[in-house]
């Protein structure tokens, strides 16, 4: 399955939480990561998320089959050097 994490990490945790994320994940801005995971990557990344934050943190991910059925439009500058990604 192909995801999307995006997520509001208090600065105390926020460090942690990119390092784990980016483990599964490209970093493609601030506070997004996309990539494609097996069902048991993503749950593996599910739970070492759950044991970093706290209540009043945030994380939404947003999964599609496969990244071919998705479309993905930037406007602008991206942040992120996406010629490295495989």
């Amino acid at each position: 399955m192909y995801i999307i994490l995006c997520y509001d990490i208090d600065v105390k945790r926020v460090g942690k939480v990119l390092k784990t994320c980016r483990r599964y994940l490209h970093w493609v801005q601030n506070s997004v990561l996309e990539g494609e995971l097996t069902g048991l990557e993503y749950q593996q990344l599910k739970d070492e998320l759950n044991d970093i934050i706290a209540n009043n943190d945030n994380v939404r991910v947003y999964s599609v089959r496969a990244e071919k059925w998705m479309k993905t439009e930037i406007l602008g500058d991206s942040p992120v050097n996406t010629s490295s990604f495989l």
